[in-house]
């Protein structure tokens, strides 16, 4: 399982969070606490966004432990909306395409979690890609594929609606192969200006997601950087984390897929 880390508010470097604090998204790339594997050293990416509507993203294949660029861009860029990911692979290769976080166009997408047998349904997935977004298809992994569906399921417009239609749909599809490995899913996604994330899972065993407000700021992340008892709040099981605007609200995933058709 992977680590990342969302930020929403005033300006700040992201070193500030990525790299500073005790328990930094940068130390959890070799000693995460609340993950499956401990290490996470198979890529990572940061997103952010500057004075231009569509994001700025720096991808690699090396561990975030011992890239020095990584700390160097770090240091240097400001940003009042950014996201940063440390992967641990589920299966597939370890390329600067399977990478996240996935954009398109001003949309920032990352995940955390595990489609079970993927690759039983991979082409029936890919399938359900609309041509037009299919060119964004640029990797192998399952969350860079469910991103382009839930874009195509209206996440533009509807976050948890689509969210919550293209995991039904997802389901659907392990139902027919008779897969029975868990689908897991916490993810978070972004249009540069409003933030959501998801915690679920069909085992209600979903991946760990926190966040902590502090002054108008928004911190979302697989495990807290610092102190759990400095504010963190767990999202959830079944449940969006929706902040738009000033607001930050909490909405039931499991009753958006209870509404839906797959």
């Amino acid at each position: 399982m992977c680590r990342f880390l969302a930020y929403r508010g005033e300006p700040i470097f992201l070193d500030e969070l990525v790299c500073a604090p005790a328990h930094s998204l940068v130390h959890q790339s070799l000693h995460a606490v609340e993950a499956k594997t401990g290490t996470n050293g198979d890529g990572f990416g940061i997103g952010w966004y500057g004075e231009r509507p569509e994001p700025g993203v720096y991808r690699e294949v090396r561990p975030a432990w011992s890239d020095e660029n990584l700390r160097s861009l770090c240091e240097q860029v400001r940003s009042r909306l950014f996201f940063a990911h440390v992967r641990a692979s589920t299966g597939t290769s370890t390329t600067r395409a399977n990478c996240h976080p996935f954009t398109h166009g001003r949309y920032l997408f990352m995940h955390n979690g595990q489609i079970g047998g993927y690759g039983r349904i991979k082409r029936r997935l890919e399938a359900l890609i609309p041509d037009e977004l299919y060119d964004r298809r640029l990797g192998t992994t399952d969350s860079e594929a469910i991103f382009l569906v839930a874009l195509a399921n209206g996440l533009a417009d509807e976050p948890v609606t689509a969210m919550a239609r293209t995991l039904k749909a997802v389901r659907r599809l392990m139902d027919e192969a008779a897969i029975q490995e868990p689908l897991r899913f916490t993810a978070a996604f972004t249009d540069g200006e409003s933030l959501w994330a998801y915690r679920w899972a069909c085992d209600a065993k979903p991946p760990t997601l926190y966040f902590r407000e502090d002054g108008g700021n928004l911190l979302v992340v697989s495990e807290p950087i610092d102190d759990k008892t400095k504010g963190w709040l767990e999202v959830p099981k079944g449940c969006s984390l929706v902040a738009q605007g000033g607001r930050v609200s909490v909405e039931c995933l499991n009753e958006a897929m209870g509404r839906v058709a797959a």
